[in-house]
């Protein structure tokens, strides 16, 4: 399965995983939203900063998966703090995220920087920051 992730660009998030230092990303919500359930270990991330610009820089296979049950707000602070090592969050990101009542955590590795191309997101009409595309070859401009 192919999913698009955006990344903050402001953060660096992309330099990081193609470099290696940032190894894991982090979706959180009050419910259980996409992708909440929907990655699995061998999946490929496409990875697309949040910049305006639309254009996907890099790859990367997921390793491991972690969806967290309801948690409370401290339990989510607790599980992001122990995995800040792996995500390196922004000090904005992390409160963007500790605290929220579902965590998705998704390993990454083999992140390789990639020919940028464009990609069609007419058919995802919630701009979200996580597209679940089945195929990249589907969304490709």
């Amino acid at each position: 399965m192919d999913h698009v992730v955006y990344v903050d660009e402001k953060a660096k998030e992309l330099e990081g995983l193609i470099a290696g230092t940032k190894t894991m990303v982090i979706r959180g919500a009050t419910g259980r939203k996409l992708p909440y359930g929907r990655v699995n270990i061998g999946d490929t991330l496409y990875f697309i900063n949040n910049d305006g610009e639309g254009k996907v820089g890099a790859k990367g296979n997921v390793t491991d998966v972690y969806n967290s049950d309801k948690i409370s707000e401290d339990e989510s602070i607790l599980l992001v703090e122990k995995n800040q090592d792996k995500l390196r969050l922004t000090e904005k990101q992390f409160k963007r995220w500790a605290g929220k009542r579902y965590i998705v955590l998704i390993q990454i590795g083999n992140v390789e920087a990639i020919e940028p191309f464009g990609i069609d997101k007419s058919n995802y009409g919630n701009m979200d920051d996580w597209l679940l595309v089945k195929n990249i070859d589907n969304v490709r401009l």
